[in-house]
């Protein structure tokens, strides 16, 4: 496939906010897509170079790219940052000076999708001495054939910023288009949908389901062009990452048993950080809930598994919960969440910030995917296959009940022992990677807060001078966008002894810096913060439509992934609540 018929796909999707015009231009892209490219043009169409349980990036800076452009063009590096800071995407940087070149390679030639993702590729393996030079050489070759719209697209996924909104939804729905026989109908108005809404619903559920076992479009993709047949044989794989299923919050017991059903089981909310563990071949693998692997940062970890968790193989879904070695007692998130970045002296650390293993569910045991299984037979079999040792590794406490009093008193006994809450659970919920679809809520004791991801900053004066400060937070829409909300600087502290610093927060946001503009900066979303607040209100100032009032920042959740973050559909849902208080 040429890389220009996705090029055009992209400008079609950029120019509209529309979910179904984008999954209609998706999915007639998909239709002309031979089986061959259908695993490049899935990865690719969501600027991807490797599924998404695959955590590689391409890891290639805006300098090195300038660079490259300039190879390609022979504008003058002077000439391209002047116009960088003007513009303020490299993107629409690459198409102009692509346009404006006067000379033309002897060797261009026209652009193949497999082309440009081969070279792509490359990107990620190339390390050592004049790998700038081989990286430069490789983005340049692409940019002297391409043509200027092409180059905007090959410049913005080069930087992992490729701006078309496209969320795993209007993917999913693009498949089903394509490949499951349903009637699409579109004109330039709006897109109408000719079939029987509950077969649809069905089918779209067969494609969900593919996905959420895969966590890989292309796979599903290549499936769903056989048939349904095809679809259902995909699997869970141990040691292929999948998302962890998310929780919805609740602002008491009774909305808890609402959202959840009656009986519910009730866990303690620990502080800590969400552990998602796999055994294969005799190998165990950790990984966080941003899917990142963390195997060699918690030795610890393997030796509780493979001594006191019986199975061949298995997905296991945990909480990692810090605690004091002098006193035994449970410390909080904080504490512990440097260990997720130590690659050095890790024995020293995992002495002195040791944690306990809570398992909460099991996702796939011995050959068998069962995310299907109800919850209580899922935590029965938790129940008989995990040796249990304080302070290495328990099943999570929980309680089964309908008494909405002896679920409060459950709830205030988890509090008194320093816990966040408590989770509900319904008895009989299947499990749902990456959804919030209300099977799970939680409950926490203090004020409410948003996890927000950084998108932009200022560069701090005086005192504050070389520091980023008033840092821009955002939510995530249903498409993948990230909106505004306000700024926040209260709650992050002068000295790392006292918090969260200026300094460390700078430190963690600098190779995310998109682009500057005197003191401003525009930052990649990738951090995320939990904010607390006094209240949300209605706001035409930020694209999300609200601002938080007297937000402040509690910890860095280097534990979630940006498209964790609270969604839009969350701040609505609290803004309302609040409206009804």
């Amino acid at each position: 496939m040429k890389y220009s018929d996705l090029v055009d796909v992209y400008e079609k999707i950029e120019s509209t906010s529309k979910r179904l015009e984008k999954t209609h231009y998706i999915s007639e892209l998909l239709k002309k897509t031979s089986a061959e490219d259908i695993p490049t043009i899935t990865l690719l169409i969501r600027g991807r170079l490797f599924p998404d349980w695959d955590k590689r990036k391409i890891g290639v800076a805006s300098k090195l790219v300038l660079k490259a452009i300039n190879t390609a063009s022979g504008a003058g590096i002077p000439a391209i940052e002047n116009m960088w800071k003007e513009i303020g995407d490299l993107g629409l940087v690459a198409e102009k000076v692509i346009d404006n070149k006067s000379q033309s390679t002897l060797f261009s030639f026209s652009l193949k999708v497999a082309k440009v993702f081969s070279n792509l590729r490359k990107l990620t393996k190339i390390e050592g001495i004049g790998s700038v030079d081989r990286k430069t050489q490789l983005i340049a070759e692409l940019l002297s054939s391409a043509k200027p719209k092409e180059a905007k697209y090959i410049v913005r996924t080069v930087l992992e910023d490729l701006r078309v909104g496209i969320g795993d939804g209007t993917m999913r729905d693009s498949i089903v288009w394509a490949y499951m026989s349903v009637r699409v109908g579109y004109d330039a108005e709006a897109i109408s949908i000719d079939v029987d809404r509950e077969e649809y619903n069905k089918v779209v559920e067969i494609v969900q389901s593919a996905y959420d076992k895969s966590n890989d479009f292309s796979a599903v993709a290549l499936a769903a062009k056989k048939g349904v047949a095809e679809l259902e044989k995909i699997s869970l794989i141990p040691g292929n990452p999948i998302k962890v299923m998310l929780a919805q919050k609740v602002t008491s017991m009774e909305e808890g048993f609402e959202k959840v059903g009656s009986p519910a089981v009730i866990e303690y909310k620990y502080d800590g950080f969400r552990m998602q563990i796999h055994k294969f071949k005799n190998q165990i693998k950790v990984l966080t809930r941003r899917l990142e692997d963390v195997t060699k940062q918690f030795p610890e970890v393997v030796d509780y598994v493979k001594e006191r968790v019986e199975g061949k193989s298995f997905i296991i879904d945990c909480e990692a919960v810090g605690f004091d070695p002098k006193t035994d007692k449970y410390l909080v998130f904080q504490h512990i969440s440097q260990r997720i970045r130590r690659k050095y002296n890790i024995e020293e650390l995992a002495k002195k910030l040791p944690i306990e293993l809570n398992v909460f569910d099991v996702l796939f045991y011995n050959g068998e995917n069962l995310l299907n299984k109800p919850l209580k037979e899922r935590r029965e079999l938790l129940e008989k296959i995990i040796k249990e040792e304080k302070f290495k590794i328990i099943v999570s406490k929980k309680l089964v009940t309908s008494n909405k009093a002896e679920a409060t008193k459950f709830y205030e006994e988890s509090v008194k022992k320093g816990n966040e809450g408590v989770m509900l659970k319904s008895i009989d919920s299947p499990y749902k990677p990456g959804s919030r679809v209300g099977f799970m809520v939680k409950l926490k004791s203090e004020m409410d807060t948003l996890d927000l991801v950084i998108v932009g900053a200022e560069w701090g004066e005086g005192k504050r001078s070389g520091w980023l400060t008033s840092f821009t937070l955002a939510c995530i829409d249903d498409d993948g966008n990230y909106l505004e909300m306000g700024k926040v600087g209260t709650g992050v502290k002068e000295k790392p002894e006292e918090g969260l610093s200026f300094g460390e927060l700078t430190e963690m946001l600098k190779p995310h810096i998109k682009q500057e503009k005197g003191r401003e900066v525009i930052i990649k979303p990738e951090i995320v913060l939990e904010i607390k607040f006094e209240e949300i209100q209605a706001s035409p100032t930020y694209s999300s439509g609200y601002a938080l009032r007297f937000p402040r920042v509690v910890q860095a959740r280097e534990d979630r992934r940006p498209d964790e973050c609270s969604t839009l559909d969350m701040v609505k849902e609290e803004f309302e609540k609040q409206k009804k208080k």
